[in-house]
């Protein structure tokens, strides 16, 4: 029996477990259906991409999508310590001010910029020091990339002259410009949510962290949630929860979890055999980034070649290199038409032939800009393939198939070629690899149509307002919360690493009823490659270090 069983040890769940573990008087249990997050890969920013399609990742496949071609798309999610935030690209984004407000017009109470703003001082160590935008000495470190390629410098200096603002702070009083990327990097390495949260609270006796346990349904007792019943190592076993049952498994997961054990569209549920406890629209609303490459060929060298001994050896012994890349150095915030109030389209520039959903060998040098569409009026949804717990759950984004959509990122696309004509460009710019083969609506529009993949940021299946309460209590149910980018009444404008912290942050005030100014007491730990204890049973960490 515990007081707290967290289901997903991901970027939300670790930063619950962190937050929850501080009373002394609270017993915690943090459940990950993957593995520690022992791969040196996912320390190494620039090899996150050897990861996909392993182990450490659901990698899900989308349905045909029809504003794809019906193509079938690559949707990895990170299955371990961490999440996504261990195979993630490190973009340190909040989003935009008018996001939240957004929210908060929707029926979010609470969820306004003015009280979210809080929960991202309360987490951020920046680098940079604090100010009336950024803080210092919170768990997660942000800092400047340590690798800022040539090429990436030519395309900021590209976009600049194509008439674009420079920013030094994506995350600072205008979201527009371009500019590098700050990081969720300390020292060089990745500083994922299990580093930053999970394990500087390891050695508190209250907390328990259990891997390789597949959550297979809820548990009730008349109305309230009392725990979950989970797989592991080829058997069953139930955790009880006196007070609350937290879901942080995920856009995907957390709603599949919810179906899985009744919580539901009734008729769906029925479809597949599971007598329905509450009528939700649980698994609707999916919103995600859609990403479109421009890619060139360039004879100037990439990171292509950046794994080497002599690079692997700075890394190890300075964190600096081409290895503590991020990939997605460079980009920028735009807007499509002049009288939009915030951006609508995000660019990501990276000095690889990163393509093919990132699984295509790098096989030449190129390099890539990007863009995805911020505000999506496409609507996807997450439903139930059967029963079975294991059976990954059928997933439709609906990518692009509004004509408001496709307007918008035919504009984008045009002003990604507008930039890469651009004269600082020239030294480096060699003949397409990905590109439309006109300026041409028609050719735009193909392109699109057949090289647009994901950004990796799907939200909203388990939204504020028609599934959970703006206190993320799910409707009709007691001692149970959804906490993580699932809650998202509409997607954040940027990357959702550190919205999903800060839902996290803000979730953890609300389970304990303490208000935002709180004081905590999480500390800084500095990351290396060494793993961490383990006891004799090779998937449970340490109640103490």
């Amino acid at each position: 029996m515990y007081d707290y069983v967290i289901i997903g040890a991901g970027s939300a769940g670790c930063v619950l477990a962190a937050r929850l573990s501080e009373d002394p008087e609270v017993r915690v249990a943090l459940i990950e259906a993957g593995p520690p997050d022992s791969a040196e890969e996912i320390h190494i920013p620039a090899a996150f991409g050897k990861l996909m399609q392993t182990s450490w990742d659901w990698a899900y496949l989308s349905e045909p999508e029809p504003g794809l071609d019906e193509r079938r798309k690559y949707l990895p999610r990170g299955r371990m310590l961490g999440g996504c935030s261990s195979v993630n690209a490190m973009i340190y984004i909040r989003g935009n001010a008018a996001d939240y407000e957004e929210w908060r017009a929707l029926g979010a109470v609470g969820w306004g910029w003015e009280d979210v703003l809080p929960y991202f001082l309360r987490a951020e160590d920046n680098e940079r020091g604090a100010n009336a935008w950024h803080a210092t000495g919170g768990p997660l470190r942000v800092s400047d990339g340590r690798s800022q390629h040539p090429i990436m410098q030519a395309w900021v200096a590209a976009a600049e002259q194509a008439g674009h603002p420079h920013t030094d702070d994506f995350n600072g009083p205008a979201q527009d410009g371009v500019g590098f990327y700050q990081l969720t990097q300390r020292d060089g390495r990745r500083w994922s949510t299990a580093d930053a949260y999970l394990r500087p609270a390891l050695s508190r006796p209250n907390l328990w962290v259990i891997t390789d346990a597949v959550a297979t349904r809820l548990l009730f007792d008349g109305d309230r949630a009392v725990g979950v019943e989970v797989e592991r190592g080829g058997a069953r076993s139930e955790l009880r929860a006196a007070r609350e049952v937290l879901v942080s498994a995920g856009a995907y997961n957390s709603p599949q979890l919810l179906m899985l054990s009744g919580i539901g569209p009734a008729d769906e549920l029925r479809r597949h055999g599971i007598a329905p406890r509450i009528d939700l629209p649980v698994g609707e609303n999916l919103q995600d980034h859609v990403h479109v490459p421009l890619a060139y060929r360039t004879g100037t060298p990439t990171l292509r070649t950046a794994e080497s001994a002599e690079n692997l050896e700075l890394f190890i012994r300075e964190g600096r290199g081409p290895l503590t890349s991020n990939i997605g150095e460079a980009g920028g915030f735009f807007r499509s038409q002049d009288d939009l109030s915030a951006p609508d389209f995000q660019v990501h520039a990276t000095p690889v032939a990163f393509l093919d959903d990132g699984l295509a060998a790098a096989d030449e040098d190129a390099f890539i800009a990007g863009a995805c569409q911020l505000r999506p009026t496409s609507r996807g949804r997450v439903s139930l393939r059967s029963a079975l717990p294991t059976a990954k759950p059928r997933i439709l984004h609906n990518y692009l198939t509004t004509a408001e959509d496709l307007v918008t990122m035919v504009r984008a696309v045009r002003t990604l070629l507008d930039i890469a004509g651009q004269p600082a460009l020239a030294p480096h710019r060699g003949e397409p690899l990905r590109a439309p083969a006109s300026d041409r609506e028609d050719d735009i529009i193909h392109h699109i149509r057949r090289t647009a993949h994901t950004l990796y940021h799907p939200a909203g299946t388990c939204a504020i307002g028609p599934v959970v309460d703006a206190e993320l209590r799910v409707h009709g149910v007691a001692g149970l919360r959804v906490v993580d980018a699932s809650v998202m009444p509409t997607v954040v404008r940027g990357n959702t690493n550190a919205p999903t912290i800060m839902i996290a942050e803000k979730a953890a005030d609300l389970v304990r009823g303490r208000a935002p100014g709180s004081t905590h007491t999480m500390s800084v730990m500095s990351c290396g490659l060494a793993q961490p204890a383990v006891l004799d049973h090779p998937h449970e960490y340490p109640r103490t270090l």
